[in-house]
């Protein structure tokens, strides 16, 4: 399998980023320190950080034509990131964010609307031919706001009328050429029969050859929780832990851990308290959290995360490498814009 790719199947968007020293108040007229444009989404962020650690990977999502499409393409290229299963909709807009960055917080505000990915991700050379171009709809965009002095980031999401992937998409994907899947959990009943088709595939497979399976539930919907039991590696959000009444990452380990399969990881990132993971041994597992000296930039450090402990998991090292690699390379993403920075050597 050493030559298969990791596929990373959800959202690609236009992130507008705006850098300020602080946060603008509602109904004012403010300058930012800075403006860029960054291909975002969870799955499209998680294909460039791997990516960036030489993994080589494929990104299956939807898009449609246009200016914001061009710009996203591109940018997957520069990356190396296969988009060749990348669903393709006419008639529609890409999404869009603007985020506002506050440079003395460190927060980031993201604010979503839609139409330039397909150039990103040329750039980072990941593979997009699994993109679905869509006939209807517009390509999400978000509004960012990050505020450097205390690392805040604010994201308002204009998430369009794009179809996901969806059964009939994914069918058309040979399976052949993956070691592992991971999907951000969107729309949750059509992905679990793509993971069904997967467990399909893998039931005529011994179990070195088989494609291993992970899902992220990071919003608080009720159709996502139907994934916990879907997934070889579970990634639940803080968010949700909260939204189920656990205040640590260990808690919500162990609260969820009767909810995902037999064998299963579930892990749990608790931003500056590291993270947690049980696993199929039943033991408890702990990184903290690796902050920068100064706090720059926090979109996509979950994101990041998540790459980390792929990464680390399908070059086969073991729950607690794949922990603490991951919060170090989350907690270096934080200490810079973009994610450039991560390809440089990262302590193992």
């Amino acid at each position: 399998v050493g030559d298969k790719k990791i596929l990373c199947v959800g959202l690609v968007c236009l992130d507008i980023i705006n850098v300020v020293d602080k946060y603008p108040e509602e109904d004012s007229d403010s300058r930012c320190l800075s403006q860029r444009w960054q291909r975002g989404g969870n799955a499209s962020n998680s294909c460039t950080v791997l990516s960036l650690l030489g993994a080589p990977c494929a990104f299956m999502g939807s898009l449609a034509a246009g200016l914001t499409a061009d710009f996203i393409l591109e940018d997957f290229q520069v990356f190396c990131i296969d988009v060749s299963l990348v669903s393709k909709h006419a008639q529609c807009v890409p999404p869009a964010s603007v985020v506002i960055s506050n440079i003395s917080t460190g927060s980031r505000t993201i604010l979503h609307m839609n139409s330039f990915i397909v150039a990103d991700f040329s750039r980072r050379a990941v593979d997009v031919s699994a993109v679905v171009w869509q006939v209807k709809g517009q390509t999400p965009c978000a509004c960012c706001v990050v505020c450097p002095p205390n690392g805040s980031r604010t994201v308002f999401l204009f998430d369009t009328n794009l179809p996901d992937v969806t059964l009939e998409d994914f069918s058309k994907v040979n399976l052949r050429q993956f070691k592992w899947m991971h999907w951000e959990g969107r729309n949750a009943e059509e992905q679990v029969k793509m993971i069904q088709q997967v467990e399909q595939y893998n039931s005529t497979l011994p179990q070195q050859e088989r494609i291993t399976v992970s899902v992220e539930i990071e919003k608080t919907r009720e159709p996502l929780y139907q994934l916990f039991p879907y997934g070889d590696v579970v990634f639940v959000s803080k968010d949700v832990a909260r939204h189920f009444g656990y205040e640590s990452a260990e808690a919500a380990v162990r609260g969820f851990y009767s909810r995902v399969k037999k064998g299963a990881i579930l892990i749990c990132a608790w931003a500056e308290k590291g993270a947690d993971a049980l696993g199929p041994d039943g033991v408890h597992v702990h990184s903290d959290a690796f902050p920068p000296k100064q706090l720059v930039d926090t979109l996509g450090a979950g994101d990041t995360f998540n790459a980390g402990v792929i990464f680390m998991l399908s070059n086969g090292k073991c729950l607690q490498e794949a922990l603490t690699f991951a919060c170090k390379i989350a907690g270096k993403k934080c200490g810079f814009h973009g994610y450039d920075g991560i390809s440089e050597k990262t302590s193992t």
